[in-house]
């Protein structure tokens, strides 16, 4: 049987409470940009808001007015989504903590995940928000996935237990190495002189 190939995520839709609410959190707090909003053609009482999350993707939220913000965890029951991660840079990441702590949102602090950094907080309705800063960049040509896939055939093969910066810089010099030729390789042209 065929596959029916993703290529990325379109967007992701959520049910929020009244209007504002959605826009404080997502285009106040994250800096997501309120692109356009219509009724949500499914359910004509409802608004549907457009936000940006920055790779020209889309983060929506179902809004009515007559919901009001409950904040309580949402469930993460079989079938349920745990959280939400959002990639931020490096500086910006430094920058959260304090930025969080600013707006009295509590947090995690930050979580060392040893190929990233990660802070957890929760929206007004309770929906878990993970902020994520990779520790690394892949090298051209290639995404955070193919590193992560090499760093993680790395870490197995040394019996380690989790994703280390030393399986990250191996990995990007196997992929390197993997992709370019030099000189001094059976890849290289033989010189004709």
């Amino acid at each position: 049987m065929q596959k029916l190939q993703s290529q990325g995520v379109h967007h992701i839709t959520l049910v929020g409470a009244g209007r504002q609410t959605s826009i404080d959190f997502w285009e106040g707090v994250l800096g997501m940009p309120f692109i356009f909003e219509q009724p949500n053609l499914d359910k004509p009482r409802e608004s549907h808001l457009y936000f940006d999350p920055g790779d020209g993707r889309l983060i929506t939220i179902f809004t009515d007015e007559s919901r009001t913000p409950e904040k309580r965890r949402t469930p993460t029951d079989p079938g349920c989504v745990h959280h939400i991660a959002f990639s931020v840079s490096r500086v910006t990441f430094l920058q959260a903590v304090s930025r969080l702590d600013e707006r009295g949102i509590k947090h995690s602090g930050v979580k060392d995940r040893g190929f990233m950094d990660s802070i957890y907080f929760e929206d007004p309705l309770g929906l878990l928000i993970e902020l994520a800063s990779y520790r690394f960049e892949p090298p051209a040509g290639f995404t955070h996935a193919d590193v992560l896939m090499e760093a993680h055939r790395l870490r197995v093969g040394r019996g380690d237990y989790n994703i280390a910066e030393v399986h990250l810089a191996d990995a990007i010099q196997t992929l390197v190495e993997r992709s370019r030729a030099t000189l001094s390789d059976d890849r290289a042209p033989k010189n004709p002189y």
